[in-house]
Order: structure tokens, then sequence, then C-alpha cells
């Protein structure tokens, strides 16, 4: 009996990083869930899920090059992960993509050929 792999990718069909990262699943035979997070953004508990699963530190997840990242002032010294978290929930264009989870593991993939590290062999 075949086992169907779990894949969820946080995408961004806007991004040629996502598109790129969805395309190397497809081509693998996955059938990702595809999450367009800025159409149904992630709540706060569900942001801390997904960064805490990836287990690096917030700010690797927040895409500091959108101007909303300025204009929050989250590049300040002293801000915090709780508020880094808030405004990533408030402004889902903050969550750097995509992130894909596996069930061997969660990860930015950044560049995209690095999903295949979160593919079985």
């Amino acid at each position: 009996m075949e086992e169907r792999t779990l894949v969820t990718i946080y995408h961004n069909p806007r991004c040629g990083t996502s598109r790129n990262t969805l395309a190397l699943l497809q081509e693998r035979g996955m059938e990702p869930e595809v999450v367009e997070y800025l159409k149904t953004p992630l709540d706060r508990g569900a942001l801390q899920a997904l960064i805490a699963a990836m287990g690096v530190p917030v700010i690797d997840v927040v895409r500091a090059k959108e101007a909303v990242f300025a204009e929050l002032k989250l590049g300040e010294p002293g801000v915090t992960d709780a508020q880094l978290i808030d405004a990533m929930a408030a402004h889902p264009i903050l969550m750097n993509r995509p992130i894909v989870a596996t069930p061997l593991g969660t990860r930015l993939c950044r560049p995209a050929e690095m999903v295949l590290q979160l593919l079985p062999a």
C-alpha cells in the first residue's frame, strides 16, 4: 500500500521562487495543499506553530524588503518576536515565502531547490 505524502506549501503565486518551488513539488508527483496566505492569512497561533516547526528565529520568517516592514519600524532595536508575529498576522505580505511543510520537516525554501531536502529520497 502506497503512503500518501502530506505536503503543504505556503504560497504566493506572484512570487517566482514560490512558483518554482510548487513546480518542483508537482514534478515529483506531489499534490501539495496550497495555502495562499495572502488570501487566507495565518492567525497568530498558526504563525507561531509554523515558526516553531521551522526552528528558526522569528525575524528569519519576516520579509524585510516590504515597505510595511520599514513603516512599522520592525527593524528597530527592541522589537520583540511577539511584535513581529503580530505584524505578520496583520500584514501577511510580511511573511517570507515559500514555506513548505512535509513529514520530514518545515522550512523556508529560498532558493526553491531547498524543498528537495524535505522530500523522501
